[in-house]
């Protein structure tokens, strides 16, 4: 096909691509244009939550798409309303506000954040802390919030007041409080920049207790890790707190693209008529969308989860050829002994498995319903490959 020629003329290159020219998918499989099938073991970027044309998800996306597909958001629409109900009422969240992905979930986060402090506490109370290797997204508020120098380096200056301090460090952020009028902490309960490492949750409930000894708001940015991604409805809930802020994006539309900011009772009414918009943001058709793989997280797949989850790690812990395997849930990291994880996703391609990397890491991260024997089938590759000299 002349697909990746296309490409190479058309596209701007921001990705680094790989070899398949993907196709259509069914179920975790996903066929490329000669027809050569692959086990995802990436979902999209944790974005696939019910795999390829699952059934049902397909049939909430298709009544509402000939239905209505579009609105102002200076209208009502059933779907965009009751899933916030269905968001708010899971989650103890008391408003929502709806954009198109990750980023921009972050960027209604941070004028929150901003808002409320300067509101609260007086015009210089607008600063954020955010984690050392830290990731919000790619927009240039987000950009700011990341605690990686390297992904601002050519942009010039950047939004201000934003600090970062190591994961982890209390006194690290204590100091930060000391420093700077905070409106609040923005941070990832699993670092999906940083080899999907989970936070202690010892520090996560004293930095919790910190923000509301300060009067800050804590923001979790759930964008990876929300939708049962890592055996909760949020991942927030396997640390023992109440955030007053959540993001969350990828997983939550089954492939569609959504973002939504839940806001607490803490900040609840600060964004009002005019301080924040998205034309498209609680589409219709994503909400609907969104509404049908909501009602499939229960119980028993968040068990499924966890217990998929745990298989994976039991298998590679310890194999050879495996330093460190980290995450929660279905979002997992590996770090190669040796190899390169480069070189271990592209063997793995070659044997009709995909997965990501990130920096020196392997990120598996399948979709939430994945066949328990169509994941032990795909595990066994990436261990084989993971042992290969």
């Amino acid at each position: 096909m002349e697909i990746r020629k296309l490409d190479e003329t058309y596209i701007e290159h921001t990705y680094h691509r790989h070899t398949p020219i993907l196709m259509r998918g069914k179920g975790c499989t996903v066929y490329d244009s000669e027809g050569k099938a692959y086990v995802d073991l990436s979902a999209g970027i944790t974005v696939n939550s019910l795999g390829f044309s699952d059934p049902a998800w397909q049939t909430a996306v298709m009544s509402q798409l000939l239905q209505l597909q579009h609105a102002s958001n200076r209208y009502y629409t059933a779907p965009q309303v009751l899933l916030a109900e269905q968001l708010c009422k899971r989650t103890g969240m008391q408003k929502a506000v709806f954009g198109n992905s990750g980023t921009e979930a972050n960027e209604c986060a941070i004028k929150l954040a901003r808002k409320w402090g300067i509101d609260r506490h007086g015009a210089d109370c607008y600063h954020i802390i955010t984690l050392e290797n830290s990731f919000h997204g790619h927009t240039l508020g987000a950009l700011a919030a990341a605690g990686q120098p390297a992904l601002k380096a050519d942009f010039g200056p950047v939004l201000p007041g934003f600090h970062h301090v190591p994961a982890n460090d209390l006194a690290a952020m204590q100091a930060a409080f000391a420093q700077y009028p905070v409106a609040g902490v923005m941070l990832e309960l699993v670092q999906s920049e940083d080899g999907m490492k989970a936070l202690d949750a010892d520090y996560v409930q004293a930095l919790c207790a910190l923000c509301r000894e300060k009067d800050a708001l804590l923001i979790v940015d759930e964008v990876q890790t929300g939708n049962g991604r890592t055996g909760a409805l949020y991942a927030y809930e396997l640390f023992g707190i109440a955030p007053d802020v959540v993001t969350t994006a990828n997983g939550l539309a089954g492939g569609l693209p959504i973002g939504v900011t839940l806001i607490g009772a803490r900040a609840a009414g600060t964004l009002t008529r005019g301080t924040h918009s998205s034309t498209f943001g609680g589409n219709p058709v994503c909400a609907a969308a969104a509404r049908a793989v909501l009602s499939r997280i229960d119980g028993a797949l968040l068990q499924a989860v966890v217990e998929k989850g745990e298989y994976i790690k039991t298998q590679l812990q310890g194999a050879k050829g495996v330093k460190t395997v980290t995450g929660l849930g279905l979002l997992i990291g590996v770090l190669p002994e040796a190899r390169l994880a480069s070189d271990v996703a592209e063997a793995c391609e070659k044997h009709g498995v995909l997965l990501l990397t990130e920096k020196d890491n392997l990120c598996i991260a399948p979709a939430l319903n994945i066949p328990m024997e169509e994941l032990a089938a795909a595990i066994a590759v990436v261990k084989q490959e993971l042992a290969a000299e």
